[in-house]
């Protein structure tokens, strides 16, 4: 896990769907899920042949139920095969829809690793890393990795912050991230190849992302999975924490959903 290059994607040119979508609903980048739910869009970002964004969905009372981003079907086609020349994969940035702004979450980022990266013979295979900050960009940049900061960024949660069966191994920090807290009892850590993982964020300490991480291969075969996540006993930091992670593929919109699930306030 190393440094990663930020493409910087211009919004997309999908005016009229998403002027349509206001007309309907009322509000720009909201879309009426035919209960008392709603769910919200972020703009649209340019990824491979297609597109992503990220989204939030509340219930009727305005209480956030789920966080997560959509990819297109082509967005898995025409991706970068070859590593830049100064990190191992391609960050691509999503802003979050104004109605999320209250969740603790800035904005989501997707890693794209066409070599994967380390440890060697675990991660080694194209994969996403997708980041849910609960950081802002400007705060990512301090992360340097260099002289005291290396400290800071693999400095540990208190027990309490870390989540339950995580360890904090040396050598998982990553400049603009953190140090990365991985579970021991994880398929891939015990002969089972890599398909799928949860992953926290540390920073000086603190949580500063969630990340569901899977392959390329594993979005396509184009899953519907919902798992449970590990939880700390408590958090450092007000806001809405995800119990579950799903990753679907929704067949009537051609898109692949992955989803932090089932929040609650702590």
């Amino acid at each position: 896990m190393k440094k990663y290059n930020i493409i910087n994607n211009t919004v997309s040119t999908f005016v009229i769907a998403a002027m349509m979508m206001t007309f309907i609903f009322g509000c720009s980048g909201s879309m009426n899920l035919g209960t008392t739910d709603r769910t919200y869009n972020g703009p649209y970002k340019k990824l491979g042949e297609g597109r992503a964004y990220a989204f939030t969905t509340l219930d009727a009372s305005g209480k956030p139920i789920a966080i997560g981003l959509r990819m297109s079907e082509p967005a898995l086609k025409g991706l970068p095969i070859d590593v830049p020349h100064d990190a191992t994969g391609w960050e691509y940035v999503l802003p979050l829809p104004k109605e999320a702004t209250s969740l603790g979450y800035d904005h989501v980022g997707i890693d794209w690793n066409p070599k994967g990266h380390l440890p060697d013979g675990i991660y080694n295979m194209p994969h996403f890393d997708f980041h849910f900050y609960m950081i802002s960009q400007a705060d990512k940049d301090k992360i340097t990795l260099k002289g005291e900061d290396l400290a800071r960024a693999h400095k540990a949660p208190a027990p309490e912050f870390m989540p339950e069966g995580y360890i904090l191994p040396e050598g998982t920090e990553v400049p603009r991230m953190g140090a990365h807290a991985i579970d021991p009892s994880a398929p891939e850590f015990n002969k089972m190849p890599f398909t799928k993982t949860f992953i926290y964020g540390f920073y000086d300490g603190q949580m500063v992302f969630l990340e569901p991480m899977m392959t390329k291969a594993f979005l396509e075969t184009r899953p519907n999975t919902t798992d449970r996540i590990n939880l700390p006993k408590t958090y450092a930091k007000h806001g809405f924490y995800p119990t579950m992670y799903s990753v679907k593929h929704d067949a009537a919109q051609r898109e692949y959903v992955i989803s932090l699930e089932s929040l609650n306030y702590n």
